[in-house]
């Protein structure tokens, strides 16, 4: 039901297939965000235009509203959604970290106040996997405590313990032969205890890895400097995933080390925001400049957007506050990453991927000051 093939490699670099009940990935591959069973301002069909295959949605979020039971009821989530495509749910474990304000940790779980209306939220192992195994997601991950960044080495630590256990208590939960279930690698910036995370995790045997607690504070090479060693103390044979990040030099470097899925809310966040991502950086598509301007927003981007509308038309719709606007660079922004990824995966195929960065400037690091 779950198949794993590295088809190429360059470097640590690889290119893979990953096949699941709703359809087959090709990796490294790009997860568009559908935190509440939608990803903002796009159709399902527009989705699949952009060439994306595979997208995430939330534990915390779809428990809230409409709950697990709605979803399961209404035939799972692709059913409720209308993707037939993979789907990958995460847990709930990064809202331990984005909503701290509102929570609070032990060893069993964790105690929300929900962000809707107050009311008391308690996750745990046992609850976030049930849950993810009533929503019917292809890939499902283990629930995870996600400190910030800087941490006390104290807090890192106990986070890892908790990790560990959580994880163990997934594995027991579990329910659904269709369904894969990832362990996550945490340890802060301190590359021996993600190795020891990820030494106990694949005793543990999960369908595949995630490395978590990135893209939470720390600077870009810090986050290189542990994702190498990191990925490489990874089963070969199982998928390796980056949560929650989506630059694409993070991306590119991440794909270095030998990571295989990613996700952001950066392409739709972005693209309502009338930014637009174009391989030399993005345009801002409200700015005066483009008022005239006949031009799509990326010249050789066989999106629907760059194939009928001009930047003077786009930034009309931001300005007259019409939803189109964001739609439509939305979409842009969607097909962006998803040439991006086909790009890498074609490079890595020819052994090349050192020229992506010529013909992608925004993928470079950043020059240190």
């Amino acid at each position: 039901m779950f198949e794993f093939t590295i088809t190429a490699t360059d470097g640590s670099a690889r290119c893979g297939r990953f096949v699941t009940p709703h359809g087959a990935v090709d990796t490294p591959a790009f997860m568009p965000v559908g935190t509440a069973g939608s990803v903002k301002g796009v159709t399902p069909d527009q989705l699949r235009g952009t060439g994306t295959r595979i997208i995430l949605a939330n534990t915390y979020h779809l428990c809230l509203r409409p709950t697990a039971e709605v979803v399961r009821d209404l035939g799972g989530l692709h059913r409720f959604m209308g993707w037939d495509g993979p789907i990958l749910t995460d847990s709930g474990g990064y809202q331990v970290f984005s909503l701290a304000e509102i929570n609070e940790v032990n060893d069993d779980g964790v105690a929300f106040r929900s962000h809707v209306d107050g009311a008391p939220v308690w996750l745990d192992p046992l609850i976030a996997t049930r849950t993810q195994n009533d929503l019917g997601a292809d890939v499902i991950m283990a629930f995870d405590q996600c400190p910030p960044l800087p941490a006390d080495g104290r807090v890192i630590q106990q986070a890892v313990e908790r990790t560990l256990r959580w994880a163990a208590r997934c594995q027991e939960a579990h329910t659904r032969t269709d369904q894969a279930l990832f362990g996550i690698v945490q340890g802060g910036l301190d590359v021996d205890l993600r190795r020891r995370c990820a030494e106990q995790l694949i005793r543990l045997g999960f369908d595949g890895y995630a490395v978590g607690g990135l893209s939470v504070g720390e600077a870009f090479e810090e986050m290189v400097a542990v994702l190498g060693p990191t990925a490489a103390s990874l089963p070969a044979d199982r998928p390796r995933y980056l949560m929650g990040v989506g630059l694409p030099r993070d991306i590119l470097a991440a794909v270095r080390a030998g990571i295989d899925l990613f996700d952001c809310v950066l392409p739709t966040r972005n693209g309502r925001n009338a930014a637009a991502f174009t391989p030399g950086g993005p345009l801002k598509m409200r700015n005066e400049r483009h008022r005239r301007d006949p031009e799509p927003i990326q010249a050789d981007c066989d999106c629907t957007t760059c194939e009928r509308f001009s930047r003077g038309y786009i930034r009309h719709l931001f300005n007259a506050g019409e939803m189109l606007g964001p739609t439509l660079t939305s979409i842009h922004n969607l097909r962006f990453f998803q040439r991006f990824m086909d790009r890498l995966r074609t490079l890595i195929r020819a052994g090349r991927l050192h020229a992506i960065v010529e013909e992608y400037p925004i993928a470079a690091a950043p020059t240190p000051d």
